[in-house]
């Protein structure tokens, strides 16, 4: 039996969570609401007093095991998000470099010719303060793939460091060309 699925959720308390019977999961919480759909090989169901979700596989499958694991760790997701919320961090390392958020855009000036404009979606928070940019949320999926755009914007190289990093982040450096004193 797969390790993570059999674990019930914790539902904190300010988080309620909802299934209907078209296999939809809703999950409301302070910082807003998430919704999915899970796969028909898999069950949840909110246990009696609604402390915990309890996610259960219909047969023993390969894709209904694997499944399994998947459903829990998404509702998981999902609970702490609108309870707490997801928050990416990323430094831009370069001289006279700068982010500016204007709207729903993220304008980015990292060495190019132009600037680099990134969208910033729905439901995603993202601040600039200094050389750092702040991504918060309460979709984990959609703050790490909007940190993961913007990182790829100028992604950091290995010999001066410069480009867009995550604040976590080990940039392991080369050495450069090394010149010889010969005659």
């Amino acid at each position: 039996m797969s390790r993570i699925g059999k674990k019930p959720v914790p539902v904190p308390g300010g988080v309620k969570v909802d299934v209907s019977g078209d296999r939809r999961v809703t999950v409301q919480g302070k910082l807003g609401t998430l919704s999915m759909t899970h796969r028909p090989e898999v069950s949840v169901r909110v246990d009696d007093e609604g402390k915990a979700v309890v996610v259960e596989r219909l047969n023993q499958s390969r894709s209904a095991r694997a499944y399994h694991g998947l459903t829990r760790a998404l509702i998981r997701n999902m609970v702490q998000g609108v309870n707490e919320g997801f928050r990416k961090q990323l430094e831009i390392v370069g001289v006279g470099w700068n982010a500016q958020v204007q709207g729903q855009n993220l304008r980015l000036n990292v060495g190019y010719a132009d600037t680099r404009v990134v969208a910033i979606p729905d439901g995603v928070n993202v601040e600039v303060a200094g050389n750092r940019i702040n991504v918060s949320g309460p979709d984990r999926q959609a703050v790490g793939q909007i940190a993961a755009v913007i990182r790829g914007q100028r992604p950091p190289e290995p010999y001066n460091g410069k480009g867009i990093k995550y604040s976590d982040e080990v940039i392991v450096r080369k050495q450069g060309k090394a010149f010889s004193s010969g005659g």
